[in-house]
This record gives C-alpha cells, sequence and structure tokens, in this order.
C-alpha cells in the first residue's frame, strides 16, 4: 500500500486516504464523526504580513516601558525584561524563567519560526528543516500566553491607581495589539503548510524558464503532452474492492472515505 495521501483520524484511528479539499470545507470521519482535516484558502500574503507585523509590534512591546508610576513626586518605570530581573533580584527565579518562557521566548519562537516557513513557500520553495519547524511551533505554541499576562498588567494597573498615578506608555499599547494579532495567529493551522510543501515538490521537478525560448518552450509544452490523470479523490485506504480475505496479515483495515462537508 501506497504511505502517500493518507491520514488517520486522531480519535478512531481509523486510516484514509486523504482528500483535497478546496475553500472553507471539512473532511470529517464517517465512524466517529471527528474532524480531520480543513480546507482554507491559500492567502500566504495575508498571513505574512500579519505575522511580520506582530514581530515587529512584539519589539516595540519589549523595547519600551509598559507604565510609569508616579507617587508623590516620585516616578518609575519599567520594561518587561526589567521586571523580570526585579523578580530575579527577588529570589523568585521559577517566576521570571516562567514568566521570561510564556511571554518572550515561546511567543518569539513561534513568529520567527512561521515567518522561516511562510516566506520560501510563498516565494515557491520548501525551507530546509522545514518539518521539524513546524512540529517546533505546534509544540510552543500552547505554551505562549501574552494575553494572560496582558491581563495580569491590567489588574495590576486597576489595584495600583489606588495608591499611585498610573501613566500608560508605549509597550501597554503594543501589548494590546500584540493580543489581537495572537488571536488571529493562532486560528492558522500549521498543518496546512505540510500540504503547500507537497503541491510544491510535486511541480518543483522543472526547472525555471531562463530565456525567451524557455518560456516558449515551457508554455507550448503542456499543450502538445497529453493530459495527465487526475488524482483519486475519495478512494479508501487498502481498497474498496479488497475483501476482508483478500487484505494481506497486519494490514490497516479500510475504511470509509472521509466526506468534505461544509463547515
Amino acid at each position: 500500500m501506497e504511505h502517500d495521501n493518507l491520514i488517520a483520524c486522531h480519535e478512531c484511528d481509523t486510516l484514509f486516504r486523504k482528500p483535497r479539499l478546496v475553500g472553507r470545507t471539512a473532511a470529517r470521519c464517517p465512524r466517529c464523526g471527528a474532524t480531520l482535516y480543513r480546507g482554507v484558502s491559500r492567502k500566504l500574503d495575508a498571513i505574512c504580513a500579519l505575522t511580520l507585523a506582530a514581530l515587529i509590534t512584539f519589539v516595540i512591546a519589549q523595547g519600551f516601558p509598559i507604565v510609569e508610576l508616579d507617587a508623590n513626586g516620585i516616578t518609575s518605570q519599567t520594561t518587561l525584561f526589567g521586571a523580570l530581573v526585579a523578580l530575579w533580584g527577588e529570589d523568585m527565579q521559577i517566576v521570571a524563567v516562567m514568566v521570561f518562557c510564556s511571554t518572550i521566548l515561546f511567543p518569539l519562537t513561534e513568529l520567527v519560526a512561521l515567518l522561516y516557513v511562510l516566506v520560501p513557500l510563498r516565494a515557491g520553495y520548501v525551507p530546509a528543516h522545514f518539518n521539524r519547524v513546524l512540529r517546533a511551533i505546534q509544540f510552543v505554541r500552547p505554551w505562549g500566553m501574552i494575553e494572560v499576562f496582558m491581563l495580569g498588567v491590567l489588574i495590576t494597573i486597576v489595584k495600583m491607581v489606588s495608591l499611585a498615578r498610573v501613566i500608560p506608555e508605549a509597550a501597554l499599547f503594543a501589548f494590546g495589539a500584540l493580543t489581537l494579532m495572537f488571536a488571529v495567529v493562532v486560528t492558522f493551522d500549521p498543518r496546512v503548510l505540510w500540504d503547500l510543501a507537497d503541491e510544491i515538490d510535486a511541480r518543483g521537478d522543472r526547472p525555471l524558464p531562463r530565456t525567451s525560448a524557455d518560456s516558449a518552450a515551457l508554455a507550448v509544452g503542456p499543450l502538445a503532452a497529453p493530459p495527465a490523470p487526475s488524482a483519486s479523490i475519495a478512494e479508501p485506504a487498502g481498497g474498496a474492492a479488497d475483501g476482508p480475505s483478500d487484505r494481506p496479515a497486519g494490514a490497516a483495515p479500510p475504511g470509509l472515505p472521509p466526506t468534505p462537508r461544509e463547515g
């Protein structure tokens, strides 16, 4: 059995041949009804622009003070990194490390890794260590807690109003904008990039035209060549015509093909 273009249900482990979805349809398991995967539009320009804007906003949020406190004529202000240094100096190393990882390390890793894979895919080629980078994105995504940090800052500001005059600084607004950007970036499923990489690899064997003659030959070639057979969609893994006695020992039982539905 070919192991390419197969997908297993995450709920009941049924193996299917993976159909190609168009638009915002979803493939669901006919056995348990779980969503196998969703088809999304290939608008890489929008997600690239949003990720780059989030990275710039992240740098602004880290480089400027969050708030300024004015108590009896004594003013003080600090950045997020300065707060981490203060926590470390107060013998709260574990808290400092947790805040550093959840608000700086993991969000920055996700943004840089997304740009690393999105920009080359938009340009038409698959970057090196593509699979490892996507797995790293899926690993660090649940640990980024910018929104939790923003909620904690707002609660602290409300409590400090009765003790001192609180002046919001640029980093506070940057963190607010970054929270909204992350809410959109997180909705993008990195698993879709594997499908895009497979499509690029499938058509990446032909060299790019470099002269006018090469361009003309590339344009005429598909007209003279016979049409390629279309890919089979909605075919069960293992073959629909194979009976139980024809299936070799140890092979996965054939399942019904996932049916694309609107959703």
